[in-house]
């Protein structure tokens, strides 16, 4: 009984941390967009581009590093007078 009750809690665990992870890099997304959007530098056809801190938090996030990539995005939104998009 205590090895199929390990069993169970362990499988949670990583289920449940696997979503946390999930959340994280959706969450960095949403940051890169926002930054992007709103903070970026004008570029040709009407629209935006990161600047390199936007660039090194968006990458951070695509490699895996998503705190990082989450604290240099939020960081920068902050700095600009912006409110960080929710969770």
């Amino acid at each position: 009984m205590t090895r199929l009750t390990f069993l169970v809690l362990l499988s949670a665990l990583l289920a449940s941390e696997g979503m946390a992870q999930s959340d994280d890099a959706a969450y960095c997304k949403k940051l890169g967009d926002f930054a992007t959007r709103y903070l970026g530098d004008p570029g040709g056809n009407g629209g935006t581009r990161p600047d390199f801190d936007i660039m090194e938090g968006i990458s951070k996030c695509n490699k895996g590093n998503t705190a990082a990539g989450i604290a240099i995005l939020e960081k920068k939104i902050r700095s600009k007078g912006f409110t960080p998009p929710a969770r």
